[in-house]
């Protein structure tokens, strides 16, 4: 990236404080090293930069970069017959049970070669580029196999060699219990997700630990035992936890320091107070609020009382939540769960990166973080949650490619 002085826009640096956006009108900000050298009111830029080469953004608004921190963007297949199911009345439990749901995309993903899964994860991951997302969180978890689920974390990483895009890889083996192991979860975790987390981490495959909680899945204790080697390997982890009932998997997750706990309809109030106190990122994940047309809402407001971070994300898979679209996510945060377009801007910029330990890196433009900027076509960062999708991005500016 060129060192560079922008001029000519509104920058939303996401900065936690009393003004909304943290909104710099008449903004010009720095770019030096690939890093933020200054940002402010253009009338305040220091002498020591006016000779740098400058370009005029046109009253455009800047935000970060923005950051999809919780998908399952790499599988074989599709499930839209599924959806056809859930349509005619069927609910994403009973799917499962009869051998569809997450075992059937397994199947898929396991039949898939290399260079199928990643032509199938570059088209979902050009959908999230071309809507100004530069970091994607990327879960294994449809292999359910040690070689198949370091496979899936190999593809993942193989797409930030193709793509301008940072990618984070998270081990989710405890995922589903495949048909082999059928009513043996605790061998599962014994025989498969606790020693391909150890093969993982050594071959550096591996950023974080993931867990699927609920009855149709592993229970608590099971997915302790797996935190349990995380910690000891320096692994942090996070959980699907209270998607489809209370099996206290928040609590759970906070009490192993957890970088966040994802879904959320079905934690109780109560228990928003002690998972506040760890200091973890509540994701919340309305693509698959939406596509399994749930009803009970997440405690929003008790999260906010707490002062929890909230993060959106799309949940890109092929069964609850078949979306590409951060834009999309952020509209239905605002419709389905009553959240603000700053809340929602703030879920996939400043709280995303938290919940994926990037807080001194990116989600916010500040001086010293990594230059992951984008430029949009709207007059107000409310805008972008305001669009159900559409082709408002102008420009990224990027330290992992030049556009």
């Amino acid at each position: 990236m060129q060192d560079m002085i922008y001029t000519g826009s509104s920058v939303a640096t996401m900065i936690k404080g009393d003004k909304p956006y943290g909104l710099i009108k008449d903004a010009t900000f720095v770019v030096q090293n690939k890093r933020i050298s200054w940002v402010g009111k253009s009338v305040d830029l220091p002498a020591r930069f006016v000779h740098m080469k400058s370009e005029d953004l046109g009253g455009r608004v800047v935000t970060p970069a923005l950051i999809d921190c919780h998908t399952h963007l790499v599988f074989g297949g599709s499930r839209a017959l599924e959806f056809a199911d859930r349509l005619g009345g069927a609910s994403y439990q009973e799917i499962a049970l009869n051998g569809g749901g997450i075992v059937s995309t397994v199947l898929a993903t396991r039949n898939a070669t290399d260079e199928q899964l990643v032509t199938q994860s570059l088209r979902r991951l050009d959908c999230l580029i071309a809507e100004g997302v530069a970091v994607v969180e990327i879960k294994s978890g449809y292999g359910l196999t040690i070689e198949d689920e370091l496979r899936m974390l190999r593809i993942a990483r193989t797409l930030a060699t193709l793509r301008p895009v940072k990618i984070i890889t998270t081990w989710l083996a405890a995922h589903a219990i495949p048909p082999e192991y059928r009513l043996r979860a605790d061998d599962y975790i014994d025989e498969i997700a606790i020693p391909g987390l150890q093969q993982g981490v050594e071959e550096g495959l591996i950023d974080a630990v993931d867990g699927f909680c609920e009855e149709i899945a592993f229970s608590p204790q099971q997915i302790e035992r797996l935190f349990k080697v995380a910690k000891s390997l320096n692994i942090p982890v996070k959980l699907h936890a209270e998607q489809l009932s209370d099996q206290k998997g928040a609590l759970l997750t906070a009490r192993y320091n957890g970088l966040s706990a994802d879904h959320l309809e079905h934690l109780a109030a109560a228990d928003v107070a002690e998972f506040a106190s760890s200091g973890a990122v509540a994701v919340l994940l309305p693509g698959a609020f939406y596509t399994l047309r749930e009803t009970k809402l997440p405690p929003i407001e008790q999260l906010r009382k707490h002062d929890v971070d909230i993060a959106i994300a799309t949940d890109c898979n092929p069964g609850s939540s078949p979306l590409s679209s951060i834009i999309t996510a952020m509209n239905m945060a605002c419709t389905e769960f009553s959240m603000t377009p700053e809340e929602a801007l703030t879920g996939v910029t400043r709280s995303a990166a938290k919940a994926l330990n990037l807080s001194k890196q990116f989600g916010v433009v500040a001086p010293g973080l990594v230059a992951e900027l984008a430029v949009w076509n709207i007059e107000h960062p409310a805008e972008l949650s305001y669009w159900l999708g559409g082709c408002v991005l102008y420009k990224r500016i990027s330290q992992l490619v030049e556009t």
